[in-house]
Order: C-alpha cells, then sequence, then structure tokens
C-alpha cells in the first residue's frame, strides 16, 4: 500500500542529518553527501533488493522481477550548498516508495524488473560539471574535460571522485547500466513559479529546454573617467549593459523562452576608468530548436550593433550547449491520466532546468518527468517549499504512472 507520509517522514529525517539553518549540504562528493547515501542504504533493509554503484559512483537498486525488462525510477540526493529540503531527494524518496509499493503488490517478485537509481552530482555545485553520473551513464562522459575541474579550495574533481571511490578514467563504463532499460520517471519539485499561477498541484513535463550558454567579450578602450568626454568614449560596459537589456526583449517574444546575462566582469575595474574591456556570460533556453537559434542569432546582430554604437568590438566564445529534449509522447499521456485520475486536473509543460532525466532520454531510453508545485518558485535555497498535501498527491500521482507504465512495458 503507498505511504506518502513514509515519504515525508525520510523527507525530514534526511533534512535534520544533512541540513541546517541555512539550508541542505548534500553537495557531490563531500562527506554530507557520503552521510546522505549511508542513510539512505539503511532505509533498503528489509527489502528483497541487491544494490551496486557503477562506474560512474550512481547508485542503483534492483527488485528483479520475471523479466530482465526494466522499468527505472529516480533522481538525486545531492544538493547546492544551502539548497533545499526537497530539490532531487524528493525524486528519489518517492522511487523508494514506488519500488517498496511493487515489492508488496507482487511479493518480492514482479512481472518486470523495477530499478531505483540515484544520479552522482546531478547538481555540479562544486566542480561546475553538471548531470556529471547521469552523463556517464548516457554516454557523454567528458573525462578529459572534467578531470582537471577544481573547487574553490583548489581539489581538482579526479581528486574528489577518487576519495569516494571512484576511478575518473573508467566513469563511462557506467553506459554499461543501460541494457534492459524500457523507461525512466522523475518525481521533482517545478523549481517555478507555473503550476502555483495556474492553481495545479502537479504538471507533466513535455521535455527540457535547449541551453545556449556563451562568453561575449566587448572590447573598448580604458579612459580617465574625469578627462574623457563622453562623446568620444569607448566604453565596453555601455555595449554590455545595451545587450543585457536587448536580450530580455528578445525572450519575452517567445512563451516559454528565457534568457540571462547572469555575470559581467568589468576591466580595469576601477571607478576611475573608463572600461576598455567586459566580459559577459549569456544563457538562453528554449523548447523549440528553432526557436533558440533565432533567439541567439538576434543576441549576436545585437551585440554587433551595440558595439558599433559604442565604438567598440565584440567577439563570442560558446562554452555549452545542449539540444532541446522532448519526452516521450506515450509516457507524457500515461503521466497526465495519471494526475488527472488523482487531483482532477494537469498543466502541461517545459523545464528550464536541466535534469538527469534529460541524458537519460537522450541515450534513447523513453523518459518522462512529473512536476509538483513549488511555493513561491523558489528552490536552490532554504525557503524552498511544497505544501505537505500537495506532496502526498505527487507520490500517489507518481506511483500510479509506474504501475501504467510497467503494465505498458510488460505488454
Amino acid at each position: 500500500m503507498v505511504d506518502p507520509q513514509r515519504v515525508l517522514k525520510n523527507l525530514d529525517e534526511l533534512r535534520t542529518l544533512t541540513g541546517d539553518a541555512n539550508g541542505a549540504q548534500r553537495i557531490a562528493w563531500s562527506p554530507t553527501w557520503l552521510k546522505a547515501r549511508a542513510w539512505f542504504e539503511e532505509k533498503l533493509e528489509g527489502l528483497p533488493v541487491k544494490h551496486h554503484h557503477d562506474a560512474a559512483g550512481n547508485h542503483w537498486v534492483t527488485l528483479h522481477g520475471d523479466s530482465d525488462k526494466a522499468l527505472v525510477v529516480g533522481s538525486h540526493l545531492d544538493s547546492v550548498p544551502n539548497g533545499g529540503w526537497l530539490d532531487g531527494c524528493l525524486g528519489v524518496l518517492a522511487a523508494l516508495e514506488v519500488l517498496q509499493h511493487f515489492a508488496e503488490k507482487y511479493e518480492g517478485h514482479p512481472p518486470i524488473t523495477i530499478k531505483l537509481v540515484d544520479w552522482a552530482d546531478e547538481e555540479g555545485a562544486r566542480f561546475g560539471r553538471s548531470l556529471l553520473g547521469s552523463a556517464a551513464f548516457a554516454g557523454h562522459a567528458t573525462i578529459e574535460a572534467d578531470r582537471k575541474r577544481t573547487d574553490r579550495d583548489g581539489m581538482t574533481l579526479e581528486a574528489a571522485l577518487a576519495a569516494c571511490g571512484v576511478d575518473i578514467e573508467r566513469v563511462g563504463d557506467a553506459a554499461s547500466e543501460q541494457k534492459n532499460l524500457a523507461a525512466y520517471l522523475e518525481l521533482h519539485i517545478e523549481q517555478g513559479p507555473i503550476l502555483e499561477a495556474q492553481g495545479k498541484p502537479l504538471g507533466v513535463v513535455q521535455g527540457t529546454k535547449g541551453v545556449e550558454r556563451w562568453a561575449i567579450t566587448f572590447h573598448g578602450q580604458e579612459a580617465h573617467s574625469g578627462s574623457t568626454p563622453m562623446a568620444v568614449r569607448r566604453d565596453a560596459l555601455a555595449a554590455a549593459a545595451k545587450l543585457a537589456l536587448e536580450i530580455r526583449q528578445i525572450a519575452m517574444k517567445h512563451p516559454q523562452a528565457v534568457a540571462t546575462m547572469g555575470s559581467v566582469k568589468t576591466f580595469p575595474g576601477i571607478v576611475t576608468a573608463v572600461v576598455g574591456r567586459c566580459e559577459a556570460t549569456l544563457d538562453m533556453r528554449d523548447l523549440d530548436a528553432a526557436i533558440l537559434a533565432s533567439m541567439l542569432a538576434e543576441a549576436r546582430a545585437a551585440s554587433e550593433r551595440f558595439a558599433a554604437e559604442e565604438r567598440c568590438t565584440v567577439e563570442w566564445s560558446k562554452i555549452w550547449s545542449i539540444e532541446p529534449i522532448p519526452f516521450d509522447p506515450k509516457l507524457v499521456e500515461l503521466c497526465r491520466e495519471a494526475i488527472v485520475e488523482t487531483t482532477g486536473t494537469v498543466e502541461l509543460l517545459p523545464s528550464g532546468p536541466l535534469h538527469d532525466a534529460a541524458e537519460v532520454a537522450r541515450a534513447g531510453i523513453p523518459t518522462v518527468m512529473m512536476f509538483v508545485q513549488s511555493l513561491n518558485g523558489l528552490s536552490h535555497n532554504a525557503a524552498e517549499d511544497t505544501r505537505c498535501d500537495h506532496l502526498e498527491l505527487a507520490v500517489r500521482a507518481f506511483t500510479s504512472l509506474a504501475d501504467k507504465t510497467a503494465a505498458q512495458i510488460q505488454h
């Protein structure tokens, strides 16, 4: 029998064990994260399951069934520093409830295999490499680019993994876990304001938005701020500021698009000098690849225009990108059915943040996510919250989705 209260109790336990007054502190590859994983292993006691860690540090729990075809449910236990009490861990603990549900329903031997996965380092909070474990699983390990990444204390990612028993040379071997996987389901808080604004407790995620992330550098001329007339200045910050405002207008032309200039550095960076060089970052996202491409082209054209207006030059350097990832239409429909049957209402929406589910879908495994409403749209801080009755609905609907998906796989 599904017990949402058990999930809430586990969430409270985990918050007490691995958080403080500032929020959750389960940063991947840290002692607190390892403590969380050890606590989770204790929760498996008494269940007819086997578990292991793959080459990338992902934790797999398997309830073997009559068929090797497997339904996978999961998310991640790691958090950002001073994070919320639900981000990631809700999905893992709801998946544990699903695992327990199948074990009880079929007396330990379901018709198909059920797997739970706790992905390693979804957040990338310490070394800047998000989705590390799920990317390795999907065949997208970037070992050479990752091995020398350092945290603020100078420790390399390679050394941090080694301290947790993970050999960075072998993380790509995690792709072997793809065998016999028929579907992947993930429950997550929305981390945004849409469901609350619509008055809907739960939503079906259509897919994750594509991302274009670029470094933009405007080159002008350093000059004395007191003696240089305004009309002859070559102010790199002025050009960047114009672009920062323009990208807002570019994104607002499209209902689901977002664009952010999240970092600006000026040189020489003193109060008595006109800015000679301005380094900025740009992040653009949309679920439609064509819209994303048009936004990027428009932003580049705008940067050239504003650079010319300020008598500057501009150059672009790509940081990273990922294509939009649509989720499986059949699973989207099953998710919609499960939510409607549970709550009577549903919202379909894309995910702006990236999730492990995107990497699983990129590997060709049918995937869908379910969102539960976030209060005030807040996440990645201690104020993150969701109504307890909505969490209970989410656990029930997610278990129903797992039942429906398992039946589809079986037949």
